[in-house]
């Protein structure tokens, strides 16, 4: 693949001129008349360029990122999967895509009840009693729902000594971030011998000062917690509520309901388990579901039905307040709705099954060529080893950066932290069996050249448009302008077979 080394604005030239528009038949007015006394450029140079130069120029730059419409992203406990174009053709709808979220209730009906709808269906998936819409993003919605467990302690007159929240050492990094940051102090929990909960180690955490514990079930390895109910038994019994991680939930829709093993609160990452676009910062959205018990707590407003019409209440003296402006991404959340609407019941079951049958059969086929340090059954995601690679002088890294010149992008890598060079894989339920043993092959042959070739991963990615930087020197050295007349700052890519 050949980097572009010019800009729009350095292309086309005079006489080069896309579809031609009609004469404005409205009065026009100098600008300087319309803005007196600010500053006006004399005009815009703008780029004078055909269609078929603007198309072909964006078409190539969409090439040279790999994202979920090019390739397989198997990205541990992110669940990167596929977008159905259909729910983004129905959020673009003008009477969704148009809404103004200062229109008022009685203007926006539709709108609210596509919010109303979504939360009382993720509170049926969930089992919980109830759910907000607000947050923006898991992380969000992790300290949401850590301020709704203090606000809870405070009601009962405890929120002074209850002030620490149990972590096990497999978390998510933004549990602990998050527990700091709503002012809590974080105890780590060691896992037991099979990477679940120790309920040994948990009962010696539990105390009077516990507020809570956050669990991610499946947890970060991919294995579901066999003794939940007796965890959450004993964190309740010690006064403290158990917090759910739904950054898994993909592997549980229609099988299994958090509130059913004794959460009092969770948050939904609708833009991974229902398949609405993320990354690259967001937009996303994290609704909390929460108990009866924690539902007066929830932020305002409250979205409430009366007589057939929907309104916002902001009269819950007991809220934690507004967490984001206006009611969250509201794209994000249509999307969600009609992708569940889509899959029905049984569909959401499908779902999950295939999520969890796609991964242990990687996870099988792949255990030959990489160490699998955890070999029970898996759920949606599973995690391999690389340290067995290392007495070739290959790292996890290695493997990561050449899997890009197979078409694939990495799995995450380095997490959890208690597995050695690990290599953490989600495919999803939207990848087909080609995919996958395409997928498999490209990791099998990777663990040959290893063996045989290790120079080669040293070097790789060989095929792509940006070699292998140097990180450290790039995140030292930021580079965050091309200047114009900068020529292809990239070398050739090499050439090398990668065909699995």
């Amino acid at each position: 693949m050949k980097f572009p080394n010019r800009l729009l604005l350095e292309q086309g030239g005079p006489g080069h001129r896309g579809p031609e528009l009609p004469r404005c038949d409205v009065p026009v007015r100098p600008l300087g008349e319309l803005l007196p006394g600010v500053p006006l450029r004399d005009r815009l140079d703008l780029p004078r360029v055909s269609e078929p130069e603007v198309v072909r120029h964006f078409i190539e730059l969409s090439t040279l990122n790999h994202h979920v419409d090019r390739g397989f992203y198997p990205l541990g406990s992110c669940t990167m999967k596929h977008n159905p174009k259909i729910d983004d053709e129905l959020a673009s709808f003008p009477g969704l895509a148009l809404a103004h979220p200062l229109a008022g209730d009685e203007a926006s009906q539709g709108s609210l009840r596509v919010i109303f709808e979504l939360e009382r269906t993720l509170a049926e998936i969930t089992g919980f009693s109830a759910v907000t819409t607000q947050p923006a993003a898991g992380a969000q919605g992790e300290l949401t729902g850590l301020l709704l467990i203090r606000a809870y302690h405070r009601s009962k007159g405890e929120a002074d000594r209850r002030r620490r929240v149990i972590v096990p050492d497999s978390a998510h990094g933004t549990n602990p971030a998050s527990v700091r940051l709503a002012g809590y102090e974080t105890v780590t929990i060691p896992s037991e011998e099979h990477a679940t909960v120790s309920l040994e180690a948990l009962e010696q955490a539990l105390d009077d000062r516990t507020a809570a514990i956050m669990l991610t079930v499946p947890n970060t390895l991919g294995l579901f917690e066999p003794r939940i109910l007796e965890v959450t038994k004993r964190v309740h019994e010690a006064g403290g509520l158990a917090y759910m991680d739904g950054a898994n939930l993909n592997a549980l829709v229609g099988l299994v309901r958090p509130g059913d093993l004794g959460f009092d609160v969770m948050h939904i990452n609708t833009h991974k388990t229902f398949s609405t676009p993320h990354g690259g910062g967001g937009p996303g959205a994290g609704p909390v579901a929460v108990t009866r018990e924690l539902e007066p707590f929830l932020p305002v407003p409250v979205l409430e039905e009366r007589d057939g019409s929907l309104r916002f209440s902001y009269d819950r003296p007991r809220s934690i307040g507004r967490v984001h402006s206006h009611y969250g991404n509201f794209g994000i959340l249509a999307r969600a709705l009609a992708y569940i609407l889509a899959n029905g019941p049984e569909g959401l079951r499908r779902v999950s099954r295939t999520a969890i049958l796609n991964a242990n059969y990687l996870m099988r086929r792949l255990s030959e060529s990489y160490e699998l340090p955890y070999p029970e059954h898996c759920m949606h995601e599973f995690v391999l080893s690389g340290r067995g690679l290392k007495k070739y002088g290959v790292k996890t890294l290695d493997v990561a950066k050449r899997l890009l010149d197979f078409g694939v992008h990495a799995p995450t890598v380095y997490f959890p932290l208690i597995v050695e060079e690990a290599l953490m894989i989600e495919p999803t339920e939207t990848e087909t069996l080609d995919r996958l043993d395409h997928f498999a092959t490209a990791m099998e042959k990777i663990a040959a050249e290893a063996r045989e070739h290790p120079e080669l991963l040293r070097e790789a990615p060989l095929t792509t448009p940006v070699a292998r930087l140097d990180e450290a020197r790039a995140a030292r050295e930021l580079k965050l302008r091309w200047g114009v007349g900068d020529k292809a700052p990239i070398p050739e890519p090499r050439e090398t077979p990668i065909r699995a």
